[in-house]
């Protein structure tokens, strides 16, 4: 067929674009070729409108034993020999148009990424957001997507530890499923994703290739619409089974030393795997479709090429030792073949029915070689200047808190989340040191080393909505918080870029400061970015997602002894504030869903006094001076001190120490850098001597009770009707149509 601009345009490829690939081969590609620079090329692929800016993050420092971008996951130094792998990915698109296989594929796209490494996932997390909780859409949405991460995770065998989910009216249309995967690898025996050496076979490892997920990077790279489902194609269907089974056959044939290269088939599936590896290790690939295992029959040259079928991997292994690898594959009962061998001319080229069906330089596809590199325009959202408008006293403060505080527990985004987590299994493979008591981050044992990694996922969308820099820096700062509450030391960050459409000026302005935002807190923060993702173009026909930069962190705990949970411990401990509270309850939950404030700034928040705050937090750690630590995030002081009651099932009784601020900026507002711990009467003469030292400010705020909530000397009532409406709040929202449509049911 003849291919023109309105061939390339019709594959999402600008006609600018399409110049530039006959530029770069010096002629017309064909209508195969072309179809691989639309997959390559796409936003999900390239990264070409946000590429300068990431450059811009740290990616070097602490521990960093890969940089950013070097591998399909960062690795990071955990001493004693070892590193920690980890990366997270979104998989949004995909989830909102076939919830179950969109989220299920997502967790097993991210696990690919740790093993193809040779490092052994231990554990994940993932960062959930939909619209209103009381929609029939949402709770569809909600079901199958908890349904497809619990499915394939269960079945994987790898513990789902941790995560956050938030509801809002913006996520409408467009859900976002992000997915973090963690693992763990010997220093010096991760494997790159590279192809070296003249000769050396091409060997494909897993599941057949169909036509599930063809063109999903550019599916990914693309607004939802009405019409989105007619592309349902596009959604990749996982096999966490078969997935296990490549797991370990992978690790296995690492130890024979045959694998030059691996790396997994996920977006863009042949076209890219072997144009990546091909590019990084400047060689080429023939490759004979013909060899491809097929699972439906009359594939086209393109279909194959750009299919992402699951649970799939790429490995270039030594000339003459193929059988070897081959026997480790034939013994898990994975289909495996030869397609090709490397070349040194730097071009791919597909043959089938042994006719050239595409020759292309694999540099030119790439992100980092000939694949452009954009810089949008930017223009500062007109609705920052009403939110930077807002005065707290234009809000009437309540005269009935205790009512506010019971509508505020039971708002989906603050509730307990027991319906979703209860059906991850959380304890598969015994690492899992949270399962006993609650810790503002997940704590997983490294069984290698008896140390312990603190695991978390975060990110606010309103305060980045209501401040872009301010916000994302927020993200950072709360993620290393969550960490340093749970006794560990923050190493470093993966990132979940999901914005909107970057041609619209309003929200590349968004994406650029937030991406600066980051930067800067995690050069303070000491936690360089080890890699991540970008989705674009989350937005329905009601705009655009709120900026959600979802910040992965993870954290060393030296000893284990040291780890920190956030529950009160016993009655009579005495309850302090460390930190200040502000005058503030701009972009709460409060502010904006109990008093319909829908626009005002980010929270109070200086990383000066956030880093001094959590070097203190730190010290209190390894003094052994406190019996819980839980930081204040969404709900404000009331939330965090009833987090920290819930699980022993005690009060307590705290007052304010001053008249400056309001009340409900007291209780419900969400400043930033505060932590609430409790500490042994025995130790408190220590404690605020230590405190003192260090300079941070801290208040008493009260004592822990047996079971009364008082506050200001007003006894709300016992402990466990608030667990009450805590943990059942969720579970009224969603309606019994849910088990109709196949979702699990809350054990």
């Amino acid at each position: 067929m003849e291919v023109t601009v309105k061939t390339a345009q019709s594959l999402r490829l600008t006609e600018e674009e399409f110049n530039l690939i006959k530029q770069k081969l010096g002629r017309t590609p064909n209508f195969t070729e072309l179809c691989t620079f639309s997959a390559m090329w796409s936003e999900h692929c390239s990264y070409k409108n946000s590429i300068k800016w990431l450059k811009t993050l740290p990616r070097e420092g602490g521990r960093m034993l890969v940089k950013a971008g070097e591998e399909n996951a960062g690795l990071m130094d955990i001493g004693d020999g070892y590193g920690v792998v980890f990366k997270i990915e979104s998989h949004n698109h995909p989830s909102a148009i076939e919830p179950f296989q969109g989220a299920a594929t997502g967790v097993g796209g991210i696990h690919r990424d740790i093993f193809t490494m040779g490092a052994r996932p231990i554990a994940s997390l993932n960062s959930l957001r939909f619209g209103n909780l009381e929609d029939k859409k949402t709770q569809h949405l909600l079901a199958g997507v908890v349904h497809g991460i619990s499915h394939y995770g269960n079945c994987f065998g790898v513990p789902t530890v941790g995560g956050e989910i938030y509801f809002d009216e913006c996520y409408h249309t467009n859900p976002l499923v992000n997915a973090m995967s963690v693992g763990i690898v010997k220093v010096g025996k991760t494997v790159s994703a590279t192809a070296t050496g003249k000769g050396n076979p091409v060997l494909y490892v897993g599941s057949a290739t169909g036509k599930d997920g063809i063109g999903g990077a550019s599916f990914a790279s693309a607004e939802i619409t009405k019409e989105s489902t007619d592309e349902l194609p596009a959604v990749q269907v996982g096999d966490p089974f078969q997935e296990k089974k490549l797991l370990e056959a992978c690790l296995e044939v690492i130890e024979t030393g045959v694998v030059v290269g691996m790396q997994d088939m996920g977006a863009a599936g042949i076209i890219c795997s072997t144009a990546e590896m091909s590019a990084k290790g400047e060689a080429g690939m023939y490759i004979d479709l013909d060899k491809v295992p097929m699972r439906q029959k009359n594939m086209k040259a393109w279909e194959i090429l750009l299919s992402e079928s699951q649970e799939r991997m790429l490995l270039v292994v030594e000339e003459g030792r193929e059988k070897e690898a081959r026997k480790v594959f034939d013994k898990w009962d994975l289909e495996n073949e030869v397609i090709g061998y490397v070349t040194d001319d730097g071009l791919l080229s597909f043959y089938m029915n042994g006719e050239l069906e595409a020759r292309i330089p694999a540099y030119e596809l790439v992100l980092g070689g000939g694949a452009p590199q954009y810089e949008r325009e930017l223009r500062r959202p007109a609705y920052l200047d009403e939110t930077e408008g807002f005065d707290i006293a234009s809000v009437n403060e309540p005269t009935d808190l205790k009512a506010v505080a019971e509508q505020l527990i039971q708002l989906p985004s603050i509730a307990n989340k027991r319906w979703v987590y209860q059906q991850y299994d959380s304890m598969v493979g015994t690492v899992n040191a949270s399962t006993n008591a609650p810790a503002d981050a997940a704590i997983i044992l490294v069984k290698e080393t008896g140390k312990g990694l603190a695991v978390t996922v975060d990110c606010n969308s309103r305060y980045v909505y209501a401040d872009p820099y301010k916000g994302a820096m927020i993200a950072v700062a709360e993620a290393a918080r969550n960490i340093v509450c749970s006794g560990g030391v923050p190493l470093g960050v993966t990132n979940c870029l999901n914005f909107g459409n970057p041609y619209d000026p309003e929200v590349y302005y968004q994406f650029t400061q937030a991406v600066q935002g980051m930067g800067e807190a995690c050069r303070k923060f000491d936690t360089p970015v080890t890699g991540g993702n970008v989705s674009f173009y989350n937005q329905g026909p009601e705009g655009a997602v709120f900026p959600t930069p979802t910040i992965g962190m993870v954290g060393l705990v030296e000893d284990l002894s040291n780890k920190m949970t956030l529950d009160f411990k016993a009655e009579g401990d005495e309850i302090f504030l460390i930190g200040n509270s502000p005058n503030d309850i701009s972009s709460s939950q409060y502010l904006s869903k109990i008093c319909g404030v829908k626009l005002s700034p980010a929270p109070h928040f200086e990383i000066e006094e956030e880093y001094a705050l959590q070097q203190t937090i730190s010290s209190l750690i390894s003094l052994g001076l406190i019996q819980s630590a839980h930081d204040i995030s969404e709900g404000g002081l009331f939330t965090t001190l009833l987090e920290s009651a819930f699980h022993r099932e005690l009060g307590f009784n705290v007052k304010a120490s001053d008249t400056i601020i309001r009340r409900d900026a007291w209780l419900f507002g969400e400043g930033q850098s505060r932590v609430v711990v409790s500490v042994n009467a025995q130790q408190v003469s220590s404690f605020k001597e230590v405190m003192q030292k260090a300079g941070v400010p801290f208040s008493f705020l009260g004592k822990v009770t047996a079971t009364e909530v008082i506050i200001d000397e007003n006894n709300w009532g016992a402990i466990a009707g608030w667990k009450e409406k805590y943990d059942t709040a969720i579970e009224k929202h969603l309606t019994k149509e849910l088990e109709s449509e196949g979702a699990l049911t809350m054990i």
